[in-house]
C-alpha cells in the first residue's frame, strides 16, 4: 500500500488507530500483553485511542484523562517499547505521508521514552507510586 495523504480527519485517524492495534494483538511481543490488559474491552480502548490521537495531532479536543496511570504496572521492558514503535512507525508509513505522519512518528516517540523511564522509575521506588 502506497501512502497517500496526510493525517488530515478523525477517518485517517481511525485508520491509522484500528490498523495498528490489529497488528498489536497480533504481534507476539505486545499481543499477550495487551490483550491480557484490555481483555474484551477493545472496542472502548480503541475509541479511547481515536479520541486521544484526534485531539495530540488534530487538536481537536475530544481527550479527556491521564494516559500514564493505565501504563505504569504493565510488565514490560524496553524491547516491548522498541516493538510498540517499530509498529508504530511501519503503519504510520505505510498509510501517510506528511507533516501530521511525521509530528505522529515524533509524538510517539516522545511517549514511548517518556512511558519507559516512568515505569523504572516507579518500580524502583514503589513508595511514589501514582
Amino acid at each position: 500500500m502506497q501512502p497517500q495523504h496526510d493525517i488530515l480527519s478523525l477517518k485517517d485517524i481511525k485508520l491509522l488507530v484500528d490498523t495498528f492495534y490489529q497488528r498489536i494483538q497480533a504481534d507476539t511481543i505486545l499481543g499477550p500483553v495487551f490483550n491480557e490488559r484490555i481483555q474484551d474491552r477493545w472496542p472502548v480502548h480503541l475509541e479511547k485511542m481515536y479520541s486521544f490521537w484526534q485531539t495530540v495531532l488534530l487538536e481537536e479536543y475530544t481527550y479527556n484523562g491521564r494516559p500514564f496511570p493505565p501504563h505504569a504496572q504493565l510488565p514490560v521492558e524496553h524491547e516491548h517499547f522498541a516493538q510498540w514503535l517499530s509498529i508504530f512507525n511501519a503503519t504510520i508509513d505505510e498509510l501517510f505521508t506528511g507533516d501530521k505522519a511525521t509530528e505522529a512518528k515524533w509524538r510517539a516517540n516522545k511517549m514511548a521514552q517518556m512511558f519507559e523511564s516512568k515505569i523504572v522509575y516507579f518500580r524502583n521506588n514503589p513508595l511514589n507510586i501514582l
